[in-house]
């Protein structure tokens, strides 16, 4: 590990679906990405976890907090401004509607990220030492405030937690979902100075944020890694097999995110994935290596 740079390469959404989870699993085989995190409330997360353990796989599984998929970990009763008539948790668009009415207590969201890391710990026997949020729901305030609070809160080292931020000449050259990727940036940008000053490890710059038509191009994550900047360097992906659970459970998910997750998978299976790695001088590694190192601080704001 004498690499000047690191990259983490993390699949998000383990657990969503049973054909999500085994595709992960198949490129955590072939040592192709380097952790994982679970979304502890989904109605498949049991059984992704058993299927890891079954699979002998040393892929480093981290806790993804949701707010806006599936019913909550806590009693809807506990949680009311969080869940809709159904009882599942809203979705992202009316989620954020609720948020920025101020019609969401801070307290509701806590109970929820406290049973949600209950949940993980139940099902995977040790504290996360990775962590991120589904649908970067975390970048809104009062969220990334809450979950640092409940990360601080359990005695645990601090986990390895995403930076959601690009530098801006990545901005400029690499196409596709600007307007979402510069938003993200300029909400992660504050959220990164709060992780840093708070001491939580991270990523310097993240790549990998798009739109499904931009990931069929086979150069897709080649050219994200021969341009980023950067020592620690964050690769976020979502891949997976044609998983038809997620059909009208996950309210963002259509025909073409799952042809995104299929393509996903199938770039990081390209034998020039590992070789664009060592060309640009990256060292995959796991969350948990950069933790032991004491590597993973925040570069400056571009």
């Amino acid at each position: 590990m004498e690499a000047t740079r690191f990259l983490v390469v993390i699949a998000d959404d383990y657990g969503i679906g049973p054909e999500t989870s085994r595709g992960i699993l198949e490129l955590a085989a072939r040592k192709l990405v380097t952790g994982t995190v679970l979304l502890v409330n989904s109605p498949y997360a049991e059984d992704a976890v058993r299927a890891w353990r079954q699979s002998g796989s040393s892929l480093e599984i981290g806790w993804h907090p949701c707010l806006t998929l599936d019913s909550p970990c806590a009693s809807p009763r506990r949680v009311p401004h969080l869940v809709g008539s159904d009882g599942k948790l809203l979705s992202l668009r009316h989620f954020l509607t609720r948020l920025f009415a101020h019609q969401i207590c801070p307290r509701q969201i806590e109970t929820e990220l406290h049973a949600q890391y209950d949940r993980f710990l139940e099902l995977v026997g040790h504290p996360p030492t990775l962590v991120n949020s589904h649908q970067h729901i975390s970048l809104f305030p009062p969220i990334g405030s809450i979950l640092r609070k409940v990360l601080r809160s359990r005695g645990a080292p601090l986990p390895y937690l995403r930076c959601v931020r690009e530098s801006w000449p990545m901005l400029a050259r690499i196409a596709g979902a600007r307007k979402k990727r510069a938003l993200l940036t300029l909400l992660g940008q504050m959220e990164a100075r709060r992780q840093e000053h708070e001491g939580f490890p991270g990523n310097d710059w993240l790549a990998g944020i798009t739109d499904p038509p931009w990931v069929s191009d086979p150069g897709f994550f080649a050219r994200w890694l021969a341009l980023i900047p950067g020592r620690v360097v964050e690769l976020a992906c979502h891949p997976g097999r044609r998983d038809p659970t997620l059909l009208g459970r996950d309210r963002t998910e259509t025909e073409d995110m799952m042809v995104r997750r299929t393509d996903e998978l199938r770039l990081l299976q390209q034998s020039n994935f590992l070789e664009i790695c060592q060309r640009v001088g990256f060292h995959r590694v796991a969350p948990s290596e950069l933790l032991a190192r004491g590597t993973g601080r925040r570069a400056h704001a571009a």
